[in-house]
């Protein structure tokens, strides 16, 4: 006899619905990659961003119109939201103390301000998003004024498509026609001139209507102090160049967007932190001859590829300022030019 004959003709079968499963302990559903729709989200303005609190605009130009604090999204913890993001939010958005609403999107961005920490680093930090004018903010003395530096935030803004303006500050201290000619060649730059008990807080006034700017600049220029007489309730902190360094000392520690009420409307103004370097390194080279808008009308004429480099051959811009067609400014203009190439080579 088999030992299949032993089997008990009575015993129960078995099959898939007799497995056992073991209970979920926690009683959570199982985690999936699907996200909620978020049809109800609202459309918000980031104004300012503080240890991962998230000032937020609600109903910007409406009825209802009033601000509220939101954090991220798990989903959007690799994501960067910066200041003049557009934000998709739900939740508790009444700004009611105590309430914290939710970021669980961000739109698409018009522009992003960049810079790295020097040419060479392609790890970019994001400045502003959504900005289309900048306002670069530099002294005419206390401290000296750095033209190339100038010439950073020219590349970054017109890399990034954001249309540049300039201001001058402290023209009481030293005259600054030297200085600005250096930037005679760059086409369509505004420029204001600031002085003390002569500020023209009215004419950059009527340039920030209808535009979000981004105001940027070394510390100690007076940017600060700038913006608290464009916006009185701003509030910023200001602060003094030391006598020893001939540095400014940070007072901004942080990007703010604040509303700019004007007598023929109103605008946005982004202030940032003071910095004393602005590396390119995630900046497309070719774009960088865009800021020297005289010397590209000149480039033209280069032969293919040229690098503009003083070793270039036959380079066209070297040789009009050889020949003295570029003015007396023409070899500056160069001189600064091939050492921002320089670094991308």
């Amino acid at each position: 006899m088999s030992w299949l004959d032993d089997l008990d003709d009575d015993e129960p079968e078995f099959d898939e619905s007799d497995v056992r499963v073991r209970p979920n302990p926690k009683a959570n559903r199982p985690r999936t990659k699907r996200r909620p729709a978020h049809a109800d989200a609202r459309i918000a303005r980031v104004l300012g961003v503080d240890r991962g609190r998230y000032t937020v605009l609600i109903d910007e130009d409406g009825p209802d119109e009033h601000t509220a604090l939101a954090t991220r999204a798990r989903e959007l913890r690799k994501q960067p939201i910066v200041t003049g993001d557009r934000a998709r939010v739900v939740g508790d958005a009444t700004g009611d103390e105590g309430t914290l609403a939710r970021i669980v999107g961000i739109e698409e961005r018009t522009s992003l301000l960049r810079r790295s920490a020097d040419d060479t680093d392609q790890v970019e930090r994001i400045i502003v998003a959504n900005a289309d004018q900048m306002l670069i903010v530099v002294a005419a003395a206390d401290p000296e004024p750095r033209p190339r530096l100038v010439d950073r935030y020219l590349i970054a803004a017109l890399d990034a498509g954001i249309h540049p303006l300039l201001v001058v500050t402290k023209t009481d201290l030293a005259d600054p026609t030297d200085f600005l000619a250096h930037f005679e060649g760059v086409d369509d730059l505004r420029v204001f001139r600031s002085g003390s008990g002569d500020m023209p807080v009215d004419e950059i006034g009527a340039h920030l209507v209808g535009h979000s700017t981004v105001f940027v600049g070394h510390s100690g220029v007076g940017k600060s102090t700038l913006v608290n007489a464009l916006v009185p309730t701003a509030g910023r902190a200001t602060g003094h160049v030391n006598e020893v360094t001939g540095r400014g000392r940070h007072t901004s520690s942080s990007t703010v967007s604040l509303r700019y009420l004007g007598a023929s409307g109103r605008g946005w103004v982004i202030d940032t932190p003071g910095v004393r370097s602005f590396g390119l390194g995630h900046v497309d080279p070719a774009n960088i001859l865009k800021a020297f808008s005289d010397l590209a009308a000149v480039a033209e004429d280069c032969p293919r590829g040229c690098t503009h480099l003083p070793d270039a051959p036959d380079c066209a811009i070297i040789e009009a300022v050889a020949e003295g067609r570029l003015g007396e400014r023409g070899a500056a203009r160069l001189d600064s030019l091939q050492r921002l190439l320089e670094t991308f080579s």
